[in-house]
């Protein structure tokens, strides 16, 4: 073999390395190519938007000590008025429903029979008088008499005897008169006491009996009212305290249960004896002035009665307390406009004012998240809500 032919044996390697490095120098650029005129997929990361949400501040101020129990409206008086004499019903002179004063005439009943027992009560009144006075003037001359010897002295005493008989029968002939008096009297009936009148149970014309179970017509005394209400047993110290530190009676308010408006404000009168082993429940009564009869017998009111009051109170909206899996906590926004997580611990709520009393974890003039909590992390950036709105 000769020199011609080893030549190219002998430059096959550097070739084929040449040819290696101008494919890997084509593929590179092709692959830079094609990166440089595709767009990125790559995920950019973007600041999260802040979160709508409503804030309120941490305010210092007197806040009540109150019990709240569930009551019922009650007359302060409830009076069935009935016949206290039988006979006909003559008039019935009061409307239903009306408010009527004590000593008003509701009915009238025949008095006839009645006053016929007082003129025959009289007529025997002045018979025995008559022979009354007889019998003193034949005593007196007995009297005379038996200085003189004239008669004896049994029929002195037998004189004596008639004229304290007579006195007797004329004493009960009074007591008849008065009686019969006091009977004709009741067929005038009054209204006992003043309220509101009930509806009718006797008409006019029927016969009615002092016996009559259902009698006339019920009144019920509705300004003042009352509101008896219950308390769990657990309250009762607290209450007691409150009863012992103050000397005028402590304030309750009769409230609407749905619509939370404050009916009336009364004063408690009642802290009942003993509590109630069935139910762990100890009653109170409150009297309240009605004279809009805002509270009706048998309505049914939640009673608020204020023990105290606690000075310098750090208050927020109730809806700013949140639970979670550590106990309580509230999102306080920082001087950045970002949400933290704060640990508190609360006190009384006051259901119908929306306000709940912090102990701990808060301080006065701090912003705290009143509404849209749930969207809220950690940090999370949060803007005030226009217009007093939900969160979204």
């Amino acid at each position: 073999m000769d020199a011609k032919d080893d030549k190219p044996l002998l430059n096959l390697p550097e070739a084929r390395r040449r040819h290696w490095l101008r494919w890997v120098l084509g593929v590179a650029a092709l692959a830079l190519l094609v990166w440089w005129l595709l767009p990125s997929t790559a995920p950019v990361k973007t600041a999260s938007p802040p979160v709508p949400v409503r804030t309120a501040q941490v305010v210092q101020q007197t806040m009540p000590v109150t019990r709240t129990g569930v009551g019922n409206v009650t007359p302060v008086m409830s009076v069935t008025v009935r016949a206290r004499v039988d006979g006909q019903l003559d008039s019935v002179e009061f409307r239903e429903g009306q408010d009527v004063k004590a000593g008003q005439v509701l009915a009238r009943i025949d008095p006839r029979t009645y006053q016929a027992q007082l003129d025959q009560g009289l007529a025997q009144k002045a018979r025995n008088e008559a022979t009354l006075a007889n019998a003193r003037v034949d005593l007196a001359r007995y009297e005379e008499l038996i200085k003189q010897d004239a008669t004896t002295r049994q029929t002195l005493d037998t004189q004596r005897a008639l004229v304290k008989q007579l006195e007797a029968a004329v004493q009960s002939d009074e007591a008849q008169i008065e009686f019969a008096r006091v009977n004709l009297g009741y067929t005038t009936i009054h209204a006992p006491i003043t309220g509101r009148a009930g509806a009718r149970l006797v008409d006019a014309g029927n016969i009615v009996r002092a016996a009559d179970a259902n009698g006339l017509v019920v009144i019920n005394q509705i300004d003042p009212v009352a509101v008896q209400f219950t308390l769990p047993e657990s309250a009762f110290q607290i209450i007691n305290t409150a009863l012992r530190a103050n000397a005028a009676p402590l304030t309750v308010q009769a409230i609407e249960r749905s619509t939370r408006e404050v009916l009336a404000s009364g004063q408690l009168v009642l802290l009942n004896n003993q509590i109630d082993v069935s139910t762990g429940t100890i009653t109170l009564k409150a009297h309240f002035q009605n004279p809009q009869h805002k509270l009706w017998p048998g309505q049914s009111v939640d009673a608020r009665v204020v023990l105290s009051q606690r000075e310098q109170a750090l208050t927020v909206p109730a809806g700013v307390v949140q639970r979670g899996p550590s106990g309580l906590f509230a999102y306080v926004i920082d001087a950045e406009g970002r949400a933290r997580m704060q640990p508190i611990r609360v006190d009384d709520s006051d259901g119908y004012s929306n306000i709940t009393v912090v102990t701990q974890g808060l301080s006065a003039g701090e912003r705290v998240v009143v509404d849209g909590q749930y969207r809220l992390t950690l940090g999370a950036q949060v803007v005030e809500m226009q217009g007093g709105g939900t969160a979204p």
